[in-house]
């Protein structure tokens, strides 16, 4: 467990919380930690499901920014390598995730929410890619997920103005996907979350799978990774009881192991 970075499990749970007062400002410590988290989140057995929060204030407000500005050429090819490893950890986390944002998600905190799968928004979050403003463009995957997300015009024009967007207008154009009240923001995040306990967890890998690795390919090429994951199913534990399930009794009565 990291200093600045956890993971807590509960019922099937897990969060992954952020913890640099006092705005979770991305330091390279704290990328590393979410990227090693992260991967304990993906490995661990337990969790079944998992919701990346920053606490009851903010979400996080980009990256360490006192950090960055002295940095060289030659440090920052170093590091830009770390900068983009931690959302890909995120994202690679073969689990349902959903971001529980409050404040401010600007910069890498708005890459960190663009990582997972899912986004619920507080009614006072403020998202944006700010980074223009500092002479530099998003490096922790905003240009690549933020257009894919929202579509390229929509990216273009919050990367070239690094104008903040509140959470409704957040919610329009799909940059986030529910928006709730700041005090249960977590709790409907949690509660999304954990319809995924006890649940089949090698089929939701492979949808996972599936539709984020047909997404950087070709139709032909993205129906072929479907096949695959389709028909690879058909080898495990949960297919059976699935199957078996819903001819003696019907959709939705299953129990699965995950294996």
């Amino acid at each position: 467990m990291g200093e600045l970075v956890r993971l807590e499990i509960e019922d099937g749970v897990g969060t992954i919380r952020l913890d640099r007062p006092k705005m979770n400002a991305l330091d390279a410590q704290m990328q590393q930690e979410i990227l090693e988290v992260a991967r304990q989140a993906d490995a661990d057995d337990d969790v079944a499901a998992v919701v990346v929060h920053g606490g009851e204030r903010v979400f996080a407000a980009g990256a360490d920014v006192k950090e960055m500005a002295d940095m060289s050429y030659q440090q920052m090819v170093r590091h830009a390598h770390l900068l983009q490893e931690f959302t890909r950890a995120v994202a690679a986390i073969g689990k349902p995730t959903v971001s529980a944002i409050t404040g401010f998600a600007l910069g890498g905190g708005c890459e960190l929410a663009l990582s997972t799968d899912l986004r619920f928004a507080a009614d006072n979050a403020r998202l944006g890619q700010p980074e223009i403003l500092l002479g530099i463009i998003p490096g922790a995957g905003g240009t690549q997920r933020l257009a894919r997300l929202v579509g390229p015009v929509t990216a273009k024009d919050l990367i070239y103005t690094g104008r903040f967007v509140d959470a409704q207008e957040a919610l329009r154009i799909g940059l986030v996907d529910q928006v709730h009240p700041a005090d249960e923001v977590y709790a409907k995040a949690v509660e999304w979350a954990r319809q995924f306990v006890g649940g089949p967890a090698l089929a939701l890998r492979a949808a996972k799978g599936a539709v984020d690795k047909g997404l950087e390919v070709d139709l032909q090429t993205g129906l072929e990774i479907e096949r695959t994951e389709f028909t690879g199913l058909f080898a495990t534990d949960d297919q059976s009881a699935g199957m078996a399930s819903f001819v003696e009794n019907g959709p939705g009565k299953a129990t699965f192991t995950g294996r």
